[in-house]
């Protein structure tokens, strides 16, 4: 696991071939992958928000309560976990418009290792702040998109310029995805599953 993700920090182009010469199974895949770099995100922010706090005009930092801050993060865990397997199928099924026949169990993998650096960008969650998660965000997106854009040619066997509709494609699900979890954030936030906040 750990030296795919340092090879797609800095040799992208051979570690997309050497994830796809690989048989790895989904189960395999989450438990070394996905499992363990998920967490990254949801552990930072729960140490941040109940330890840390952040300030907003206030002498004291805001934090959250540990109840709350625990309930928050394993929902953003579980989230994250569907958020993969939901991405990976639907790179599934847009494969084969691009006459591409890849198996799930490959778009699955191919889904988990290109947000990886989402997951690692969670370590900025250890102390909240909105210019530093915004700035490190940021940067995450734009590497993950990256990846994406300089994968999908080689892990599907396409055309760099099916390659490039393709990957743009799947930026416009990954949005829609995105706009969903945080619509039913919103939506157990109505169910008492939410922030509560230390005075």
């Amino acid at each position: 696991m750990i030296h795919h993700v340092l090879g797609l920090f800095t040799h992208p182009d051979e570690e997309w071939k050497e994830i796809k010469g690989e048989d790895e199974s989904i189960g395999h895949m989450y438990l070394t992958h996905v499992l363990v770099l998920a967490a990254i995100p949801v552990v930072s922010a729960y140490i941040g928000t109940t330890q840390v706090g952040w300030y907003i005009g206030t002498q004291e930092a805001v934090k959250l309560t540990q109840s709350s801050a625990l309930s928050m993060t394993v929902l953003s865990y579980l989230a994250m976990l569907a958020g993969v397997a939901v991405m990976g199928a639907f790179i599934h099924w847009m494969a084969r418009t691009y006459d591409s026949t890849p198996s799930f169990n490959d778009c699955v993998v191919f889904a988990a290792y290109t947000a990886t650096p989402l997951f690692i960008a969670g370590l900025a969650a250890l102390y909240p702040s909105l210019w530093l998660g915004m700035l490190v965000g940021t940067a995450a997106a734009a590497y993950t998109v990256y990846l994406l854009y300089q994968g999908i040619p080689i892990f599907m066997d396409i055309p760099s310029d099916e390659g490039f509709l393709f990957s743009s494609s799947i930026m416009a699900v990954g949005l829609v995805v995105l706009v969903a979890m945080m619509a039913t954030s919103v939506i157990f936030w109505g169910f008492g599953v939410g922030p509560v906040y230390l005075r």
